[in-house]
């Protein structure tokens, strides 16, 4: 048998749930390891280093909102929460608590296994291309650790979400170059689907609200109007 290239991490109390799942992703090619409850699962990321989480909020010991605050303390794996919970509050939760993205039971398999990809090829695009020398990015008050996935402005944390995260950081990476919508798209989304570019135009209105830039300040990230975004490399003014 050979060694499979992701290792992927399920936390889920529900035995039927846990067999399908595991039985979906070690069919395409995906190492499986499980836990049924919150503290296991939480031991489980820590000692397995899972390339991506799979997760369900209702778990017998502790919430699922709670463990994704946990393991974001020290991780910055990819997590997928399947859980039945479907209203948009539980949603915005998840994803604000730190998680990647958000499936409803019941699922469809192809879908699920489209998620897993993204999160997948964004993680491994990050981990092989989100980097440069002294590990950090700096441009006026704007400071990004990439080891730390820390940004701050102004000497001031700036709370970003994971995909918030990525575009900014992805854009910093090819400073000086513009990135089409198409791009950020296929890197963040791991898609190439043009009704996408809302998701962009909607993270970019957050990321320029948390890190203050002013409406039509075009000093540290340009709006190539129709085509894409582009971060300044620091020499322009």
């Amino acid at each position: 048998m050979s060694n499979n290239k992701y290792k992927v991490l399920i936390i889920e109390d529900d035995a039927t749930i846990i067999r399908f799942v595991e039985t979906v992703l070690s069919t395409s090619n995906y190492q499986v390891i499980t836990a049924t409850n919150g503290l296991s699962g939480e031991r489980m990321a820590s000692s397995h280093n899972p390339d991506l989480i799979v997760l369900d909020l209702g778990l017998p010991d502790m919430d699922g909102l709670e463990l994704i605050e946990h393991v974001r303390e020290n991780s910055t794996v990819p997590i997928l929460v399947l859980s039945a919970r479907s209203h948009e509050s539980d949603k915005v939760a998840a994803l604000d608590r730190g998680a990647n993205d958000y499936v409803t039971k019941p699922f469809g398999i192809d879908e699920f296994l489209a998620r897993v990809r993204a999160l997948l090829r964004t993680s491994r695009h990050c981990a092989d291309s989100c980097s440069v020398p002294g590990g950090r990015f700096v441009l006026k008050d704007l400071v990004i650790d990439y080891d730390k996935r820390l940004v701050t402005m102004a000497g001031e944390d700036v709370k970003l979400t994971q995909t918030e995260y990525n575009i900014l950081a992805l854009l910093s990476e090819y400073a000086g170059k513009v990135l089409t919508y198409s791009a950020i798209v296929r890197y963040i989304w791991g898609a190439n689907d043009s009704g996408n570019v809302k998701k962009i135009q909607v993270n970019m209105a957050n990321i320029r609200r948390k890190c203050g830039f002013n409406p039509g300040d075009d000093s540290y990230i340009i709006n190539e109007l129709g085509v894409g975004y582009r971060m300044k490399d620091g020499k322009e003014d």
